[in-house]
């Protein structure tokens, strides 16, 4: 059994399903969550909002979601990207246009989710309410990824592990500073 064979035809196999059976209205959704995300413009938004209304709680919560999306961007976009250099996709599994409008960088990890998974999981401990809120987007846009034909699966489950690994390395680093020898 090749555990490897295996992974890629469940991403193809995935891949494919999320691309022809979300229905419109669904698919212009998660364009939009896409939009708003890009650039971290929704998560950046978060953390006014948290440093706006949430006084001191909120100021160092949106620092350490901002803080843990940075880490997560410059360890997904930066580093692994460029190392792992996985074409996208192929289009001919994507039947609709927005296979079109995707980046040209390597598809391993995905940084959307990255982005999203860390800023969400930085904030969970501090203030457990605005993480489920900003949990629904960073789940939809997850979704986009596949089923635009941007991602893989297995680039968004990455893209996940790099965002909760950043996450707990922003919170453990007080910690951490505290023990240094």
């Amino acid at each position: 059994m090749d555990l490897m064979a295996d992974v890629r035809d469940a991403d193809r196999l995935l891949t494919q399903r999320a691309a022809d059976r979300i229905p419109p209205g669904t698919g212009r959704l998660l364009s939009a969550v896409e939009e708003t995300a890009e650039s971290s413009k929704l998560w950046c938004g978060a953390a006014a909002f948290m440093s706006a209304f949430g006084g001191r709680r909120g100021r160092r919560t949106a620092v350490a979601g901002l803080a843990a999306l940075a880490l997560a961007q410059l360890a997904s976009n930066g580093v692994v990207k460029r190392l792992a250099d996985r074409p996208r996709p192929p289009k001919e599994w994507i039947d609709h246009d927005e296979v079109e409008d995707r980046p040209d960088s390597s598809s391993f990890p995905s940084g959307h989710t990255a982005a999203a998974v860390a800023f969400t999981a930085a904030v969970a401990p501090a203030w457990p309410t605005v993480a489920a809120v900003c949990a629904v987007p960073a789940a939809l846009l997850a979704v986009e990824r596949v089923q635009s034909g941007a991602h893989y699966p297995t680039d968004v489950a990455a893209g996940a592990l790099i965002g909760l690994g950043s996450a707990w390395l922003v919170r453990q680093a007080p910690r951490l500073a505290r023990h240094r020898p």
